[in-house]
């Protein structure tokens, strides 16, 4: 069907959507296989009747969540923008949410716009010398964090996270999203964040990773998480993270942390449509009158 021979207006929304990719294959349409941009769009075909393409701000892998991926879908709707957020929500599975839906502007591309992504990584850590003896499960944590029963040390950690700041070749940490593509990369931003807390089932504390960089490559996050670990838990030195990064090598790197413990927790924009990440005081970019975030 036409839409536009039907009457129906055909406009270009962006939406900012959290999800939990426990039980999803990563965000990118795959053959039999559950994907996150594949419940989009058959729910949006569900109820509109007419098929749909949904572009995506980052590819994130299996069993990788997102707090802040950003989508954009040129669709036939006569109602409101907040309307197609109740609708779409009505539909999805309870592990997708549609937390706002703007119209966007017609050159806007939710990769192609963007100035940064931040991804944080969650570790569960007992800090133990007796981590074996421990419960390995936590059921209100395990989708989330990665547990790591061995004592870190946050502070070598820290100091490794620093040496990644900055514009590198980062060839050692990932490979690029298409072939031939590059592989250098700006980190503007690398830390660990403690929080002392009760674990449920795991006494200790909690280390939160946050990145932010002008893109990333495929795993790279989690290869960096995984090496930064390594020298934590004293099997790597700080110079051997700097040694890797000066490699270019994918052999170089430590072994991938988990995927549950990561997060897409924003994407920033250069327009007005930043404020759609953030929606609250944190930036002072308006958004258009009416709008909803969840």
């Amino acid at each position: 069907m036409d839409e536009r021979a039907a009457g129906v207006p055909v406009r270009y929304y962006s939406a900012l959507v959290a999800y939990d990719g426990t039980d999803y294959h990563g965000f990118q349409v795959q053959r039999n296989a559950s994907s996150v941009q594949g419940a989009l769009e058959a729910t949006l075909d569900a109820f509109t009747h007419r098929a749909s393409r949904v572009v995506g701000a980052g590819r994130t892998d299996a069993g990788v969540h997102a707090l802040g991926q950003v989508i954009a879908v040129r669709l036939g709707w006569a109602h409101t923008a907040a309307d197609l957020q109740r609708a779409w929500n009505a539909h999805l599975p309870p592990a997708i949410t549609v937390r706002c839906v703007v119209e966007a502007p017609d050159d806007f591309h939710p990769r192609f716009s963007a100035l940064s992504r931040t991804y944080r990584y969650t570790v569960r850590n007992a800090g133990s010398e007796d981590w074996r003896t421990l419960p390995r499960r936590s059921p209100l944590t395990d989708r989330f964090a990665l547990f790591e029963g061995r004592p870190l040390d946050e502070a070598v950690m820290e100091e490794a996270a620093r040496h990644l700041v900055g514009t590198h070749d980062f060839a050692t940490f990932g490979q690029p999203p298409e072939p031939g593509d590059g592989t250098v990369r700006t980190v503007l931003a690398a830390r660990w964040d403690v929080t002392d807390e009760a674990l449920g089932l795991y006494p200790g504390r909690q280390l939160v990773f946050t990145i932010t960089a002008n893109a990333f490559l495929r795993q790279m996050v989690r290869n960096i998480v995984g090496t930064l670990l390594a020298v934590g838990r004293g099997e790597w030195r700080v110079a051997d993270v700097a040694n890797a990064l000066a490699a270019r090598r994918r052999n170089r790197s430590a072994p991938p942390a988990a995927p549950q413990g990561l997060v897409l927790e924003k994407v920033t924009y250069p327009h007005w449509l930043d404020g759609l990440i953030h929606g609250n005081s944190s930036t002072d970019i308006q958004l258009p009158q009416g709008t909803e975030v969840v």
